[in-house]
């Protein structure tokens, strides 16, 4: 992975600002007061990273109602991800890392492999920022299918315990 370690809960959240598929600013330090969502996919339009955003979607109201933004980041352009958004309707925003700044802050950029090809990329992670800007929950090595439901019931136990 990247030279940063991934972090996790109790951590404070890395501070990341970025533009998502329409051009508005999204900063974490902005989410202050709220539980945010932030999860990590390897690129638009490919099948575990379309059910990941799709179940994403489908839990949106319950998340919503739970006090929680939900926003995904990908290395991909704006173009690629409002392409992706409106083809699956998806309501929240999709961050723009081309750079991939952001997904090195979290330490879930470095060489990947797929079919026997080693590439840079982004690990499939997710993240649930408490209110007070740390990190709540951490996932990685996320199995798509499933996974928004794990999210929703783990926040909905964290705000149990509060």
């Amino acid at each position: 992975m990247s030279g940063a370690s991934v972090p996790q809960p109790g951590d404070p959240a890395p501070q990341i600002a970025l533009l998502d598929d329409a051009g508005t600013p999204r900063r974490i330090a902005d989410e202050r007061g709220r539980w945010v969502v932030l999860y990590f996919y390897p690129r638009d339009m490919t099948p575990g990273c379309t059910v990941e955003a799709r179940q994403f979607n489908d839990a949106g109201d319950e998340l919503q109602a739970a006090g929680a933004t939900v926003w995904g980041v990908s290395p991909q352009d704006a173009r690629s991800h409002r392409r992706f958004r409106e083809r699956h309707g998806l309501s929240f925003p999709l961050l723009v890392d081309t750079d991939h700044a952001a997904a090195e802050a979290y330490g879930v950029w470095g060489e990947r492999s797929f079919l026997g090809k080693r590439f840079a990329g982004i690990a499939r992670t997710t993240f649930l920022l408490d209110p007070e800007g740390r990190v709540a929950r951490t996932w990685e090595k996320v199995r798509p299918d499933g996974h928004a439901a794990e999210v929703l019931a783990v926040l909905r136990a964290l705000q149990g315990d509060r």
